[in-house]
């Protein structure tokens, strides 16, 4: 993924959908919403550990996670 970042899931809740990367720059954890996982058929979740690719964007509550790849 060009211009993209990449992090490490610090935790993800698969029954409510959500988590949050610690991105590797050491920035602000991103949150991570199930329907930001690119979809490869069947069901959308991260685990604790995961290593991904993802592009950040400015929200409301802080930044959110756009695009998540598992690397």
């Amino acid at each position: 993924m060009e211009g993209g970042s990449e992090g490490t899931v610090k935790w993800f809740h698969a029954e409510k959908g959500f988590g949050f990367i610690a991105p590797d720059d050491g920035s602000a954890d991103v949150f991570v919403h199930f329907s930001a996982i690119a979809d490869r058929g069947g069901y959308r979740d991260l685990e604790e550990g995961q290593r991904v690719q993802f592009t950040a964007t400015p929200a409301e509550r802080g930044p959110q996670a756009d695009q998540v790849e598992p690397i």
